[in-house]
């Protein structure tokens, strides 16, 4: 089983490997793949080191799967190379998930629609996987009518530079001096909140609120519901959170709803206000659950409810979705 990691040395590229290693997927040869300025170097996987490849020689090799974390134009290029060598691609960037054509996989809900034929199969946004997760069980009983979602995220969501212009900031305000390193962000973002994730379309909203909008409608193959959002960029450095206002059509017990929750798999219920219990950033760090809590009545209308949805936005958001989607090609022996 020759896997190969697109963008291995990235932020979302080196927890993939580490996920690889966790679940121990079956990699009988690993082929790293990064740009041409980091060939020839290495990375450590199961108390290994490999090296570095470009990506022209990992086609050449004709792995079995190749997960992608290389943004959207390398996937554009690349992802279509690989699948003609029989190659699955699984793809984290935003390149192919609204096209018709590609699956748009969180294998709980969806990885059933997964043929021998789709090669290249699409990663949703972090922030949408987090949201499908809870929204998909509660759908299937209530009956999803409208949500509003507003994103509380982490500058990890950004990549490594936003976290080094986050920690540099820290850093400068402590010892009173200028920051050090370029600003991914046009504003400071220590101490600060950025209504601004990725750039804005004409509509006024950015791309990741778009995306968010979409994208549930897809993975549940159903758009018969409305969904609104705001994205906010918070100076944590781990994990996304969520407010969501959910409007059912049926009415619905809070005492089944967490029910349900509960015996979703992937999903944890930390809903316990009296002991403060509920999700937080902090405290999913690392983990691959998506974390849900804060669950209530809305009452200012009826069939609402009020809940906060946590994950880490690098595991289950990204690494580690893609790494169940493998793990589903090879229980299905569709490679």
């Amino acid at each position: 089983m020759k896997i190969a990691v697109v963008g291995a040395t990235g932020m979302v590229g080196q927890v993939m490997l580490k996920v690889l290693e966790e679940r121990n997927f079956p990699v009988t040869e690993l082929i790293p793949v990064a740009s041409e300025k980091s060939v020839g170097k290495s990375v450590h996987f199961k108390g290994e080191e490999y090296t570095l490849v470009s990506i022209q020689s990992a086609v050449e090799q004709k792995p079995e799967i190749a997960i992608f974390s290389a943004g959207g134009a390398t996937s554009l290029e690349w992802a279509p190379k690989f699948a003609e060598m029989g190659t699955f691609v699984i793809d984290n960037s935003s390149a192919w998930r609204m096209d018709a054509t590609k699956k748009l996989v969180v294998p709980e809900i969806n990885a059933s629609e997964i043929t021998k034929d789709d090669k290249i199969i699409a990663n949703p946004n972090c922030s949408t996987i987090q949201l499908v997760m809870v929204l998909h069980p509660l759908h299937k009983k209530y009956g999803l009518k409208r949500v509003v979602v507003s994103t509380y995220q982490s500058v990890t969501g950004t990549g490594k530079a936003a976290v080094d212009q986050l920690q540099d900031e820290v850093k400068s305000s402590v010892t009173a001096q200028d920051c050090t390193v370029p600003k991914v962000y046009p504003y400071e973002i220590f101490k600060n909140a950025l209504p601004q994730c990725d750039v804005f379309s004409d509509e006024g909203y950015t791309k990741e609120e778009l995306k968010l909008m979409r994208e549930p409608k897809k993975i549940m193959s159903d758009d018969s519901f409305q969904l609104t959002a705001t994205a906010v960029r918070v100076p944590v450095q781990g994990g996304h959170s969520e407010s969501v206002n959910i409007e059912f059509h049926q009415d619905f017990n809070l005492d089944e709803v967490r029910e349900i929750l509960s015996h979703t798999k992937g999903v944890t219920v930390q809903d316990d206000v009296e002991k403060s219990l509920y999700p937080m950033p902090l405290y999913s760090e690392g983990k691959d659950e998506v974390f849900v809590g804060r669950i209530r009545r809305d009452p200012s209308q009826p069939k609402t409810l009020n809940c906060w949805i946590v994950a880490d936005n690098l595991r289950k958001g990204a690494a580690t979705n893609a790494v169940q989607i493998a793990e589903h090609l090879v229980k299905q022996k569709l490679v």
